[in-house]
């Protein structure tokens, strides 16, 4: 645990067990390593020649709106692409030497973004050398809350394991025969395009980014095996992006509810295709994990 020597606060987190570590950072509760038995590094190293980013969280909105303009109740707020969360300061709230929760709520700040009263809470947790990650978002305000929720990590490409990038693929639980979406502008698509999986294959190459990330709108699966050794499993996340910048040595595989706002649309955010609505005093879970495909 690294504390801060002239605040007192947390600002990273580690946890373990005899198959996998993680540090958790209390900017954006956001997991900035992963390694495995070995200390081999499983998870992107942030660097600013391709990207800051290692595995932030998005939150209250996936992707971005159209001149980053939510409307709620006719009014328009500003709100950057994937929200506030992956950019705020979390407070840790529990830890043990295999999990810890970290915690955030509305504030002033978060209010001029998103007019509601919430608590997101954040659990990261090593079991059998899997990492799971969990997000409550508890509606804690008097009206319906409209909320999407994203995960964002940044496995490294190729892993640490001697097979060449060229080599590399990600094999679906299910056949993806749907077509896809692709940005805009930051926006989504309103033209489709053939999927890329073939017999629920889709195999890697910078070619398959050159127009941005590939949106899975409507997604028959639940999990899939990246490279051959590592699983990733989302069962209550419908939508799915996977990125990278080509020529970059990551590749992002990112389970949401949600996801930007279509071309063209400017209308409540309520109304925002894949927004999901929380009942006062309600609360609504989102989830993922990582682990050996072993």
């Amino acid at each position: 645990m690294r504390v801060c020597p002239r605040c007192g606060v947390t600002e990273v987190v580690s946890i373990s067990d005899s198959l996998l570590s993680a540090r958790i950072s209390a900017t954006g509760a956001e997991l900035v390593r992963l390694q495995d038995r070995d200390g081999l590094d499983l998870l992107w190293d942030g660097d600013p020649a391709f990207w800051t980013g290692r595995a932030p969280l998005l939150f209250p909105m996936v992707g971005e709106a159209k001149d980053n303009l939510i409307r709620v109740n006719g009014i328009a707020y500003g709100i950057p692409r994937h929200g506030f969360a992956r950019t705020s300061r979390f407070d840790l709230v529990a830890r043990t030497a295999v999990a810890c929760t970290w915690r955030l709520e509305a504030s002033d700040a978060t209010r001029r973004q998103y007019p509601f009263e919430f608590r997101l809470d954040v659990t990261f947790a090593i079991e059998a050398g899997a990492l799971h990650m969990s997000a409550e978002v508890t509606n804690t305000g008097d009206g319906v809350m409209p909320v999407s929720f994203g995960f964002h990590p940044a496995l490294r490409w190729p892993l640490p394991y001697g097979k060449p990038r060229a080599a590399y693929d990600i094999v679906f639980e299910q056949d993806e025969p749907a077509s896809v979406r692709r940005p805009i502008g930051g926006l989504l698509s309103s033209a489709r395009y053939p999927s890329p999986v073939r017999d629920r294959c889709l195999a890697l190459h910078d070619g398959l980014f050159e127009d941005g990330a590939i949106v899975f709108d409507r997604l028959e699966s639940r999990s899939l095996v990246y490279g051959g050794t590592m699983r990733v499993a989302f069962p209550a996340m419908p939508h799915l992006g996977i990125w990278t910048k080509p020529g970059a040595g990551f590749v992002c595989i990112e389970p949401w509810q949600g996801h930007a706002s279509p071309e063209g649309f400017d209308g409540e955010l309520a109304d925002k295709p894949g927004m999901v609505a929380i009942m006062p005093g309600a609360a609504r879970r989102f989830g993922m994990s990582i682990g050996s495909d072993a």
